[in-house]
């Protein structure tokens, strides 16, 4: 699902793209035909008619009408014949089923996958029991029957070296020097709780260059918003997490690497447990790899590509100083597929942002082939390309559209003034600070309310300041897809309404959807229902209407924001909002929207003539905010560590006679614990519910007995072999 990143919408499509576009060949279907992803666990499908189909990926001891069925190869299949699926076996995470002619789901934006948090494409769900899938070409078979040669089947392990190119961040505008030689050197531990968003990697923490992000954040790892890489490795504070299709379009955190295009598929089949390396590759190697891994799909002979050397290739391409009133650029290499150009210095300067619109709007006009997306950030843009256009001729065009920007001071651009209700200290959003202080973090300096924590932060006198400034700003919406579908991040047009907060550290698991909170000097609306860190004001209408075209939403733009509008709230009872929200995405309630135009000039001179007294607003601000760091080194909150992971278990005691072990079969938490001490159970009754990578594995007895004993508890964490429970055998 291309072409939507720069309003938040992920690309979606398979973790392992490689496995699913093998899978597609050896039927002979379209690359874009769609199919059945699976992690972890598979279903068992009846087909009902004839069908041809591929099984590739991870090894889920699949057998067909009782019989074993080969991977990576094409076979015939019978109607009415039974496809079951197990669970993946010692390596690997994901199985792909391609059958021919395609899986005939409804397009949504151009595409057929399903965004599972977003709830389009595909069944906008994860699969169930019961679901009919029908074929876009029902019956069709291939004139051969295809077979991928073993040079050419991929290899899966618990350990995993992965290409990436080493940027858009690095050293030392961000990280160390010795972060960096720490980050590519050590053998990164993929953590549990990893999905479809992104992959979290347990390992050393980087001292870090910065003391703070300043103006976008507390943590060092904070920055101004940029547009992120599909891949890229994400610092989202002292935590690394590898970027998955499903991830964030936008946000406010360092990436030291990013993975490149021909060794993505990787980050797939990563298990949590596994152990990955980042090898640093060039641009030259990274498009040497991705020419062999083609020749490989297009002929199924062709063999993978063998492991290339490190070479030490900086993730600054190019660095223009300031010139004539223009400022500085800096290209930033983001993989072998995006590029990342910055202006000016890591400062919130909305002349960097009329800048960054711009470049966008020349390079727009330029209709380059091979551009993907072009996303603006806060004071960057990001590029998305394919191989139809070469990195220097694309570093060339961008140059030609930087020439040819005019004097900014001339600029305007289309506004709306947006007047959106806001349910003050919403329900829903005291909801999440009690999930997270009971989750999470019970300490945080920022509970039991980020009101309250706002107030203090900025040194305001009571929460009814912090209540006028709210209702009485205008923010600008700088970008939009923080976090997802639409979701407008933006700043008070009024420095003087300049609310700076740090984010949570580390993150919620748990927001409401459009729940609206201050981070950095930042407003967000969030889109939808996920993770987050900003601090909480309220909660607003629907920034996304999937279903709907209203007013707010005309016909093939379900997001309801465009850039540089300007959000006014006004206060609405935490009922009201219920009410509206259940009436606006059907139409039933208008918001009023007024057109204008905002004019740079203008602007300029509304700041001069409240020079002085922004400058009194912000330096009262600072030495509030330098207060507040200095209770929390007073009361041991400035810097929160992490609970350690669950070690790996001690060598096992002996198991007592007539007793065997059923051991977890990967890394995960415990979910639910169905069985107790004594208890008799029968072969193949479910024992237990493990929790990974956001999938639910159920533990099943081998064979009847009685449970000796449990060795685990619900809400523990286990590793890949470790004994859950000790099973008896059941007396005659």
């Amino acid at each position: 699902r291309l072409g939507y990143w720069h309003v938040g919408v992920p690309p979606s499509g398979p973790m392992d793209t490689l496995a699913f576009r093998l899978a597609n060949r050896l039927v002979a279907n379209r690359n874009d035909a769609a199919g059945l992803e699976m992690t972890l666990t598979g279903p068992t499908l009846r087909f009902a008619c004839e069908a041809t189909i591929a099984l590739t990926g991870a090894d889920f001891s699949a057998r067909l009408n009782g019989d074993p069925l080969p991977r990576w190869q094409a076979v015939a299949v019978k109607a009415d014949s039974l496809l079951e699926l197990g669970s993946a076996q010692d390596s690997g995470a994901r199985a792909y089923l391609a059958v021919a002619g395609g899986i005939d789901t409804p397009m949504y934006l151009g595409s057929r996958s399903t965004f599972i948090l977003g709830k389009f494409g595909g069944q906008g769900r994860v699969l169930r029991s019961g679901d009919v899938l029908h074929l876009s070409d029902a019956g069709s078979v291939p004139r051969e029957l295809r077979k991928l040669s073993e040079s050419a089947t991929p290899r899966y392990g618990r350990e995993w070296e992965i290409g990436v190119l080493y940027g858009p961040h690095g050293a030392p505008d961000f990280f160390m020097p010795e972060d960096i030689e720490i980050f590519f050197s050590t053998a990164w531990k993929v953590h549990y709780n990893s999905d479809r968003t992104g992959v979290r990697l347990i390992g050393p923490k980087p001292r870090w260059a910065r003391r703070d992000g300043g103006e976008a954040g507390l943590h060092p790892s904070n920055i101004h918003d940029n547009a992120y890489a599909v891949g890229t490795v994400d610092f989202t504070g002292d935590m690394p997490v590898i970027l998955g299709p499903d991830g964030p379009s936008l946000g406010g955190f360092v990436c030291p690497a990013t993975i490149v295009e021909a060794e993505i598929w990787k980050m797939g089949q990563l298990k949590a447990g596994d152990l990955v390396r980042f090898r640093r590759l060039s641009a030259v190697q990274a498009e040497g790899l991705r020419v062999q891994v083609e020749r490989c799909v297009e002929t199924l002979s062709s063999p993978l590509p063998d492991r290339p050397e490190s070479v030490k290739e900086d993730a600054v391409i190019s660095n223009k100083p300031a010139t004539n009133g223009a400022p500085a650029v800096v290209c930033r290499a983001d993989g072998d597929r995006y590029l990342l150009i910055e202006y000016g210095p890591n400062v919130l300067d909305l002349n960097l942002r009329f800048r960054v619109h711009a470049l966008e709007e020349r390079l727009r006009a330029a209709n380059l082939p091979g551009i993907i997306d072009i996303t603006p950030g806060i004071r960057s843009l990001h590029i998305h390309y394919d191989a139809r256009i070469r990195r220097e001729e694309l570093l060339e065009a961008l140059d030609a559209c930087e020439r040819r920007i005019p004097d900014l001071d001339n600029i305007t651009v289309e506004s709306r003034v947006v007047h959106l209700p806001l349910s003050w200290d919403d329900p829903a959003t005291q909801l999440a600070i009690r999930k997270y202080m009971q989750s999470v973090r019970r300490d945080a300096p920022w509970c039991p309310s980020n009101i309250e924590f706002i107030r203090r932060i900025n040194g305001l006198n009571s929460i009814d300041d912090v209540y006028r400034i709210v209702f009485g700003a205008s923010y600008l919406v700088l970008g939009l897809g923080d976090v997802y579908l639409g979701a407008p991040v933006a700043t008070p047009v009024d420095p003087r309404h300049r609310l700076v907060t740090t984010k949570y550290n580390p993150a919620r698991t748990w927001t409401a959807e459009n729940s609206v909170g201050i981070g950095g000097a930042y407003l967000c609306v969030y889109g939808m229902e996920g993770p987050g860190g900003y601090q909480f004001v309220g909660r607003t209408v629907q920034m996304w209407n999937t279903f709907h075209s209203t007013a707010e939403f005309p016909a093939g733009t379900p997001w309801l924001l465009r850039f540089f509008d300007e959000l006014r709230f006004y206060p609405v009872s935490a009922q009201e909002l219920l009410e509206i929200r259940e009436g606006f995405p059907r139409g039933r309630y208008p918001l009023r929207i007024e057109p204008r135009e905002f004019r740079l000039r203008e602007y300029h001179a509304f700041l001069k003539s409240i020079k002085t007294e922004a400058e009194a607003f912000k330096k009262h601000q600072q030495a509030a905010f330098e207060a507040e760091r200095e209770r929390w080194a007073a009361a041991g909150q400035a810097e929160y560590i992490e609970p350690p992971e669950a070690v790996e278990p001690a060598a096992e005691t002996d198991v007592p006679e007539g007793c065997s072990p059923v051991r977890s079969p990967i890394s995960a938490s415990v979910w639910n614990v169905s069985v107790e001490a004594g208890q008799r159970v029968e072969a193949g009754q479910k024992l237990m519910i493990l929790e990974a990578m956001k999938t639910e594995i159920a533990v099943t007895a081998p064979r009847a007995g009685i449970v000796h004993s449990l060795a685990c508890a619900a809400g523990a964490l286990v590793w890949a072999g470790q004994t859950l429970l000790l099973l008896a055998e059941a007396a005659a």
